[in-house]
């Protein structure tokens, strides 16, 4: 039994992904073991702001991890938020059982 922790990325905004990226798998890699990045499967993201509906493309990241560390997923998504410009980046848990 295991998570898989999907990340959605901003391709799109203020600071470019491929800015950032690089340091994003390094510090995936050292903490989980790996990561794996959907590069040539992006995705678009749409939401209604209240005014209009806004869509941006996504780059899903997945790691699997024996346990849900909550306190460092919630830590680690403010710093990517901060550091990709962004009002939100989704981060999301599944429960999984490997073959």
């Amino acid at each position: 039994m295991a998570y898989l922790i999907e990340i959605l990325l901003p391709t799109t905004g203020p600071e470019p992904l491929q800015e950032s990226i690089g340091g994003i798998r390094d510090e995936l890699a050292e903490r989980f073991g790996g990561a794996t990045f959907h590069l040539n499967a992006p995705a678009e993201g749409f939401w209604d702001d209240g005014d209009q509906v806004q869509h941006d493309g996504i780059l899903v990241v997945e790691v699997m991890a024996d346990i849900f560390d909550r306190a460092w997923w919630t830590g680690y998504k403010y710093r990517l938020q901060k550091q990709l410009k962004q009002d939100e980046v989704v981060i999301r848990s599944s429960f999984i059982e490997r073959a």
